[in-house]
């Protein structure tokens, strides 16, 4: 009897331990679950945030520069100001994204017309208003100020001038004035001693009856008193323009706004294919810079 309540005691212990490894064993697989499903939540919230920031669209930097300028309709093509640039007529170079267009060229207006008919235009047979454009640009003057400048010139070379003169703006070029020669009322002269910078005017040669290259747009003259116009006469003697520039003729001595060969605006003008008066062998204009095609 004895025998029969020890045996009945180990195999009620040793069902106790199966039950309870039992336990053991159900209550691991739960963690192991609970565990798992973390871990697959923790992945697919990595991802999810992963996916937003691959799809969101990116932000665009605001335009600095507008890429072109408006041509002829003449001209075969819309010419742009980078080489990069999407041809869109109209656009100007500009300082800023909020800055009103500092550097433009466009055909010239009704209001332009009125201010220069009588004046620097004269109905003609050589140059037609078709033929001229207008030019904004911005400058520094000899006191380091920025300032706005216009220019008219043959269609031609207007896309050559806005890029020359965006070039020395960026350099901070010294030009005293750029101002329009029918504040001057069309006198050459007067914009010379003014040391202005222009270049439409028709007109002819100074001291002769031929017509000049500003009569067709496509010659300009930079700081003109300190780069005077030079020409040797036949009694010995030098005519010299504008008045009072004497002193700037040699062109050897070290003076502020000299044009010549190690100069900026000389370089960027000879690169453009322009030619400069002071190359010229019987007469010297230093001034003067001009494109024939």
């Amino acid at each position: 009897m004895k025998s029969y309540a020890k045996l009945f005691a180990i195999l009620f212990g040793i069902t106790l331990i199966i039950a309870a490894a039992v336990k053991f064993l159900t209550s691991s697989e739960s963690l192991n679950g609970n565990d798992k499903r973390q871990t697959t939540n923790q992945e697919n919230n990595i991802e999810y945030t992963e996916t937003i920031e691959t799809s969101a669209s990116p932000i665009e930097p605001p335009e600095t520069i507008p890429e072109t300028v408006e041509t002829a309709p003449d001209s075969t093509t819309t010419v742009s100001a980078s080489t990069n640039a999407a041809p869109v007529p109209t656009k100007s170079v500009s300082n800023s994204a909020n800055a009103a267009p500092a550097f433009y060229y466009s055909e010239l207006t009704d209001s332009v017309i009125q201010r220069i008919t009588g004046i620097s235009y004269v109905e003609n047979e050589n140059v037609s208003l078709a033929n001229l454009r207008y030019i904004h640009i911005q400058h520094y003057d000899f006191e380091g100020n920025v300032t706005d400048g216009e220019l008219i010139c043959n269609a031609s070379i207007a896309k050559d001038l806005l890029d020359i003169f965006y070039a020395l703006y960026q350099e901070k070029y010294p030009i005293e004035k750029v101002r329009l020669i029918d504040e001057y009322g069309g006198d050459d002269t007067a914009s010379m001693e003014d040391n202005n910078t222009s270049c439409f005017n028709y007109r002819v040669v100074d001291g002769t009856t031929t017509l000049s290259k500003h009569a067709y747009g496509l010659a300009i003259d930079i700081n003109p008193f300190y780069n005077p116009y030079v020409v040797p006469k036949p009694d010995g003697t030098t005519y010299i323009s504008p008045k009072g520039s004497e002193i700037y003729v040699d062109r050897s001595a070290d003076f502020p706004h000299k044009i010549g060969e190690g100069d900026l605006c000389y370089r960027l003008f000879k690169e453009h294919g322009f030619t400069w008066g002071g190359d010229w062998k019987t007469l010297k204009d230093y001034q003067h810079f001009q494109k024939v095609k």
